[in-house]
């Protein structure tokens, strides 16, 4: 009897673990997102997360993926290594994930881009762009384009169209900063030109001697090379405080921001820059813009991110319904797109894992961001 009975419990215990199975298999589709929340990078999480609620709130309204709903699990990466390594952990961990948007900073998706990998999971991250992350995993993808672009363009307007043969850089050290830089100078010098590099950790606050010792090298121009709007503003406000006018160049943060543009319309005119660029003749990118304003009552800031995190959580839709849910098949799908038409407009990703495209050169001008004429 014993036997009979404990043979019972092992039938049952089995059958209901099947019929817990089935009822995950045919419950939400999990997707995972890592953007920086907290910090001064949440200037861009904040808002980029609000449009990927969007997107996938327009997803889930229109049947789901397969007829399942989306259900988006959002942890908070800082716009740092240790914890994005974290945040990737418990989502594959834990929460069971197949497939990550994010990171958003180049040093979220660098440390998480190994963790994926090892656990079979699909990375596509919409906004880093360190040339580090070129062909960094056959689990890695990105629909946001690399540094490597940005600074190639700025170091031939540089060299060739100014005439500048010195520029000093002040760099933030985080991976996107230094993945500018090493864009730029690689460019810069094999043009024949000179780079100096003033590299300080992202809690400085006084930035009076290291502007001083830039100054006393009297560079033809000076390229601010940091991760966020607030850092780029104290930086400008000390430079200011100086009574120095230098040339300027600067990476697309500043001019990704309305506000520092507008307030530090004087110091910033003239300053050279580059960004992804957006298109508000493209009905998709309109209609997301559309779509947070009435959500929110405002169009969203860092619109040339607010696009590419837009059509990530369609480009992962894509995949799942091609291939299904499964890290390496939609990994793999991710590194054939081509000709997808999202709010970005036309995209293609080649089989380095970067979208096939690059950054438009602009000039920042009585407070505004213009196209770049020679």
């Amino acid at each position: 009897m014993i036997a009979i009975v404990a043979l019972g419990l092992v039938v049952w215990g089995v059958s209901s673990m099947g019929g817990k199975q089935a009822t995950n298999d045919t419950g939400a589709v999990k997707i995972g997102a890592v953007l920086p929340l907290t910090g001064d990078a949440a200037v861009y999480g904040e808002p980029l997360n609000k449009v990927l609620q969007i997107a996938v709130g327009e997803i889930n309204a229109n049947g789901g993926i397969n007829g399942r709903q989306v259900e988006l699990l959002v942890e908070d990466g800082k716009c740092n290594g240790q914890d994005a390594a974290s945040a990737a952990q418990k989502l594959i961990n834990v929460d069971g994930v197949k497939v990550i948007i994010g990171g958003f900073c180049s040093s979220e998706s660098l440390a998480m881009v190994p963790i994926a990998a090892a656990a079979k999971v699909a990375l596509i991250s919409p906004g880093s762009s360190s040339p580090k992350l070129t062909n960094a995993s056959p689990y890695f993808v990105r629909n946001y384009p690399s540094d490597s672009a940005q600074g190639a363009v700025l170091a031939n307007i540089a060299f060739t169209d100014k005439g500048w043969k010195k520029v000093a850089f002040i760099q933030e050290q985080t991976d996107y900063a230094q993945g500018v830089y090493s864009a730029f100078s690689a460019e810069f010098t094999k043009l024949g030109g000179t780079v100096t590099n003033e590299a300080f950790p992202t809690e400085t606050a006084d930035f009076r001697s290291l502007v001083s010792k830039v100054k006393s090298g009297n560079p033809d121009a000076v390229f601010l090379s940091v991760q966020t709007p607030a850092v780029a503003a104290r930086i400008l406000t000390q430079i200011k405080q100086l009574g120095w006018k230098p040339k300027l160049m600067a990476a697309d943060v500043v001019p990704g921001d309305p506000e520092t543009v507008s307030k530090y319309k004087d110091i910033l005119e003239g300053t050279l820059t580059a960004e992804f660029g957006t298109d508000a003749t493209n009905p998709k990118f309109a209609a997301m813009i559309a779509s947070y304003k009435t959500k929110y009552g405002e169009e969203p800031p860092y619109q040339g991110y607010a696009q590419t995190v837009y059509d990530s959580a369609y480009l992962v839709q894509g995949a799942i319904v091609a291939v299904g849910y499964d890290g390496t098949k939609v990994a793999n799908w991710l590194h054939t797109v081509k000709d997808w038409q999202g709010a970005s407009g036309t995209v293609t990703i080649g089989a380095n894992g970067d979208p096939i495209t690059g950054h438009k050169p602009e000039v920042i001008t009585g407070g505004k961001v213009m196209p770049y004429v020679k």
